[in-house]
């Protein structure tokens, strides 16, 4: 797909927002037992990332998009549709905590998917730049980073694991269905 995401309204630290520096520290700590980010570790994290505003309708990654691989987000508010082939099937409505753009962001491959803001979305961007800055200046904290990357990519490919054993069965049950009508 040729579309290129539209510009976000406007971008800032997300240190000079008090409250949604907050929100994303709870956020980065919801993970789960499996990756240990605690409060400490996602304040620090912080200068890192970029408070990113979006209005409603505003496309933030576009599938097959090569040259705008170099960001992820973190949604802080508002929800995203991730859609995906030429007629937009619909994969996901994500909010709160979810991340969006961190496979292209780790292998600088074209985006996967189509992330639009379905309401004005808040999010928290950090670049390629900042994760390198991240890794150099880090290393430890960088690796917690990663391994929370690895836990949501993990949660998302087990999910995607289960649609596909549903649609299996489905087929299954379809065909069982057209073998018995055949004469």
């Amino acid at each position: 797909m040729s579309t290129t995401p539209a510009a976000p309204t406007r971008t800032r630290a997300l240190q000079e927002v008090p409250a949604l520096a907050a929100l994303a520290v709870e956020l980065l700590t919801s993970a789960g037992p499996a990756v240990a980010l605690d409060a400490d570790d996602a304040r620090r994290l912080l200068p890192y990332w970029r408070l990113v505003d979006a209005p409603s309708g505003a496309a933030l990654m576009a599938e097959g998009d090569q040259l705008h691989t170099g960001h992820m987000l973190l949604v802080l508010e508002g929800q995203v549709t991730v859609d995906s082939g030429a007629d937009h099937v619909a994969l996901a409505v994500v909010g709160a905590g979810q991340l969006l753009g961190e496979l292209a962001l780790l292998d600088g491959q074209p985006r996967s998917a189509s992330c639009t803001a379905m309401t004005p979305v808040r999010a928290a961007a950090m670049s390629r730049q900042a994760l390198q800055r991240l890794l150099e200046e880090q290393p430890a904290l960088a690796a917690k980073l990663l391994a929370l990357i690895a836990q949501r990519i993990g949660e998302r490919l087990r999910a995607l694991g289960d649609q596909l054993q549903m649609y299996a069965q489905l087929v299954q049950g379809l065909q069982t269905q057209l073998e018995a009508r055949r004469p």
